[in-house]
């Protein structure tokens, strides 16, 4: 199947061929790049050539050839629809190879790496992790694992572990972080006047490395721990930001503890994952992780415009939906693409490996984002964990709306002014809902997911390979 564009989304006939690209604005083809030696946020535009059939056409950038729209009518959410069974059914036979039987059945992620995610083992290395001896500060730190989160990204670290173990190796030097312990200090202790409870005496004496796990080596698992702890302190303060009340179904920590305490939380989150990245010994993954830290920063200062620009009166350029993924990359992606690359690296597969980990990373980590922009819109609070629509209340202009500004200009005055006037919120979401910006944000999110399946396509067969690629489904599903 091939897509035809209208009006800005993707749609499917039988004539056209499955491309991501995307039709914006003056006759333009967005398509995010794919080429791993660019930027990751990097975004190509062609021009479209006019069709001499008239209507709507979509560019195939590889070819060079140009696809026109069937004259086939159907609902843009149905069109998604087929493409997205279209896509679960593609990527199984990817992952075990076509034909009927119990081989086709898929492999949930959480079955893989059960163990590992279980909380005899990852929350009480998280908490290890970040402990303090001073209690205050000791509660704060640990305030969000005691209402256990989704460990998606843990999950993802630690299935890409297992499946790279299978992929060619780099040789035997990268493998040398594996060998340290990962919880020995590199400069003498008395100096670093490190004061964790429960690494000090660890970091003194040295312990054996924990139960192994298969396919998974302690770097690798040590990679998951601090993973989910910056993330972790990206939500202490992302909710004093955007004054939430609430998470994971309680109260925030903010609302908890109040707003200093929790900044001051999720520093000193940070400066332990810092400790236990370095203690890790390859500057290669040091400086991946390091980055992150530095890009929620840098998407968090995005945030605070909807536009380049932050024009008063802003009109809808296809620039506006470069700059949401661009943030959306920094803020989302790259945690979850730098981590991929590292657990690669880590496990010492080669460079067209690794560079496959981040591609499956980086696309699936922006569709999880344009996922978690749309329920914002679709879902209530009570489900999702967290107060709903609380981006417009915030004055944040996702894709959704972004979309929907594209059809509906009244919505450029309200995105200039952050929706701060009375009535602005209720007429931006009715905007949003009466428009297709939701089930084109779905469809890009379909796009995402499809290129993250992709990415696996030279990995050798396995339960974590399947894994990974059933998580690209489980993205498009999830309600919170």
């Amino acid at each position: 199947m091939r897509p035809v564009v209208r009006h800005g989304v993707r749609q499917y006939s039988r004539k056209t061929s499955q491309r991501s690209s995307l039709r914006c604005n003056g006759g333009y083809t967005l398509t995010p790049a794919l080429s791993l030696s660019t930027s990751a946020s990097n975004l190509r535009y062609t021009r479209l050539p006019q069709s001499s059939a008239g209507g709507n056409a979509s560019f195939d950038p590889q070819t060079r050839r140009a696809y026109h729209s069937s004259s086939k009518k159907s609902s843009a959410w149905a069109a998604v629809a087929s493409v997205a069974s279209n896509v679960v059914t593609n990527a199984a036979k990817r992952a075990v190879g076509a034909g009927p039987g119990p081989a086709d059945l898929p492999i949930h992620p959480l079955k893989v790496v059960a163990k590992e995610l279980s909380t005899k083992f990852l929350t009480p290395s998280i908490k290890n992790l970040v402990a303090s001896r001073t209690p205050q500060l000791d509660r704060v730190a640990k305030y969000y694992t005691q209402a256990e989160g989704k460990y998606v990204r843990p999950r993802i670290v630690l299935l890409m572990a297992r499946a790279t173990a299978l992929c060619p190796k780099a040789g035997p030097e990268s493998l040398r972080a594996s060998a340290v312990s990962i919880d020995q200090a590199i400069s003498p202790v008395s100096i670093l006047s490190d004061v964790n409870p429960t690494t000090q005496s660890a970091s003194l004496n040295p312990a054996p490395d924990a139960e192994p796990i298969p396919g998974v080596n302690p770097a690798q698992r040590r990679l998951a721990e601090i993973t989910e702890t910056i993330h972790t302190a990206s939500l202490l303060h992302d909710d004093v930001i955007d004054h939430s009340e609430s998470r994971r179904g309680a109260p925030s920590a903010n609302l908890q503890f109040g707003n200093k305490m929790a900044v001051l939380g999720g520093d000193f989150l940070l400066a332990r994952a810092s400790v236990s990245l370095a203690r890790l010994r390859h500057p290669e993954v040091i400086e991946l992780l390091a980055t992150v830290i530095a890009n929620l920063v840098e998407g968090e200062f995005m945030q605070l415009r909807n536009t380049e620009a932050g024009e008063r009166d802003p009109v809808w350029t296809e620039d506006a939906l470069t700059y949401y993924l661009e943030k959306t990359y920094l803020k989302t992606a790259s945690l979850i693409s730098k981590s991929c690359r590292a657990s690669a690296i880590l496990g010492g597969a080669d460079a067209a490996t690794v560079d496959a980990a981040y591609a499956y990373g980086k696309n699936l980590g922006l569709a999880f984002q344009l996922v978690d922009d749309m329920l914002d819109y679709t879902i209530s609070g009570k489900d999702l964990g967290k107060p709903a629509g609380a981006d417009l209340e915030l004055g944040l202009a996702t894709a959704p709306l972004l979309f929907a500004w594209k059809v509906n200009p009244e919505l450029g005055a309200l995105v200039g002014r952050k929706f701060a006037e009375e009535g602005d919120v209720a007429r931006a979401r009715e905007l949003v809902i009466q428009s297709d910006g939701i089930e084109q944000t779905r469809a890009l999110a379909e796009d995402y997911a499809n290129k993250a399946a992709a990415a696996l396509d030279a990995f050798p067969d396995s339960e974590a390979k399947e894994g990974l690629i059933q998580m690209t489904r489980d993205v498009l599903k999830r309600k919170k």
